[in-house]
């Protein structure tokens, strides 16, 4: 073992940060003996130095200057769990630039400016690890890098934001409405006081350009991602999506079109058939399902959020790094070859369920079937719910470009037997 140890300097000493303290301090001989040398750390970065935490850190450890923390120039490894942007693009940067490797979980950074810190990695030659940014302890983006970088993946759809998946579930199994299933959400600590980034898709959007990127080796930022958000998902949705056999999630898709060569990215809520192993997650648990040409279906499970989960992926990207460190070689960099285009989402491909309330009168059906066919989007099922005043279409179609379907509602909205569009929501996952 090589005696002088590696120094791992720590931006941010949070929910997240403490647990990555707390995983070095106690297991500092196990994780020496993996790495081939000792994981020292040299410095803690943090916004407020007085705060209380639950480990022990020795003061002479902390800084407010993580700025002059990243200069040092000695340091071997830099791990970022701060979160945001600024400051943290420019400390990585910082950091990248005087010699150190750098793990962290800032999926919001990557997804954004992703490109300008990967060139900054390898023009000095040295590592940019995020595991952590995507669901959690849930070994997905290092498998996608580098154990199936032999294969062909064409799909990934997966649950990657715990807060959205668990007001859903409770939706579902205990006919909660969205806000009492929020408020529960925020008292057992899933979902922020301020819950926009998760239940309006921003923090799922994140994960999926970060998923896109890896799988089709393109860039994909999270601006070309179309998001959607749970706030409309009512219990109407939810009660249709069980006489369907299915079950409501909010997705992140990402998919390869190899007819044109382009990929998309979206997030938005779904059905999905009981049958799909997706629709098993429940709680605020995460999941990613990957389809390739060799392998076949794989899926990752497990906890998605959470100081001691996420830890151990930023834990597993430090080995990693502090053993390439050791050897003196950065490990796999960017795969951005295929450079793809991004297809827009009105092209996208899927199956729609349309809850329509109508005029109970002879010739409805017809009508409304007229108008979808109008659009080339074919029906699969349709049915009738109530009479007169209470009188509802239900119509799940074929496969069809969300373009298409959007011109139908549009058509359906100004027919005067239709009173009201009252939910149109994707089915997934056949």
């Amino acid at each position: 073992m090589n005696e002088k140890p590696l120094k791992v300097a720590l931006l941010g000493c949070g929910v997240v940060g403490t647990e990555v303290v707390r995983i070095l301090t106690d297991q500092a001989e196990h994780l020496a003996a993996r790495v081939g040398a000792p994981l020292e750390i040299a410095g803690i970065a943090v916004r407020r130095p007085g705060r209380a935490r639950d480990i022990a850190v020795d003061p002479s450890l902390i800084t407010t200057d993580a700025q002059a923390l990243v200069s040092r120039g000695d340091l071997d490894i830099v791990i970022e769990v701060i979160g945001g942007i600024e400051p943290a693009r420019g400390l990585i940067l910082t950091a990248l630039e005087h010699g150190a490797s750098v793990v962290t979980a800032n999926k919001a950074l990557l997804a954004e400016d992703g490109p300008a810190l990967f060139a900054a990695a390898e023009k000095y030659q040295r590592d940019l690890y995020f595991e952590a940014s995507v669901a959690g302890a849930i070994p997905i983006l290092r498998p996608l890098r580098e154990s199936l970088a032999g294969d062909d993946v064409t799909r990934v759809m997966g649950i990657v934001n715990g807060t959205t998946n668990y007001i859903l579930d409770k939706m579902d199994s205990t006919g909660a409405g969205f806000d009492e299933a929020l408020e529960e959400a925020q008292a057992l600590g899933y979902a922020e006081a301020d819950p926009t980034a998760d239940i309006e898709g921003f923090d799922a959007a994140a994960k999926a350009a970060l998923l896109a990127s890896l799988a089709f080796h393109t860039r994909v930022s999270i601006a070309d991602v179309h998001r959607e958000g749970i706030t409309e998902v009512s219990a109407t949705d939810i009660a249709s999506a069980r006489e369907m056999g299915c079950v409501v999630k909010s997705l992140a898709i990402c998919e390869l079109d190899e007819a044109t060569d382009s990929v998309s990215a979206r997030v938005y809520p779904a059905m999905i058939p009981l049958t799909h192993p997706l629709a098993s997650v429940r709680d605020a648990f995460n999941a990613v399902f990957v389809e390739s040409k060799a392998a076949g279906q794989l899926m990752f499970y497990g906890r998605g959020a959470g100081g001691a989960p996420t830890a151990s992926a930023v834990l597993g990207d430090l080995v990693s790094a502090a053993r390439n460190r050791l050897k003196g070689v950065p490990g796999v960099g960017e795969s951005s070859y295929t450079q793809r285009s991004v297809r827009p989402m009105g092209d996208a491909l899927t199956r729609y369920h349309v809850s329509l309330d109508v005029a109970d009168k002879a010739g409805v059906l017809a009508a409304v079937a007229h108008a979808f066919a109008e659009h080339d989007v074919s029906i699969q099922t349709v049915r009738q719910e109530g009479r007169g005043g209470d009188a509802q279409l239900v119509v799940v179609t074929h496969t069809a470009t969300d373009a298409a379907l959007s011109a139908t509602v549009e058509t359906l909205r100004e027919m005067d037997i239709v009173r009201e569009v009252l939910s149109v929501m994707r089915v997934e996952g056949e």
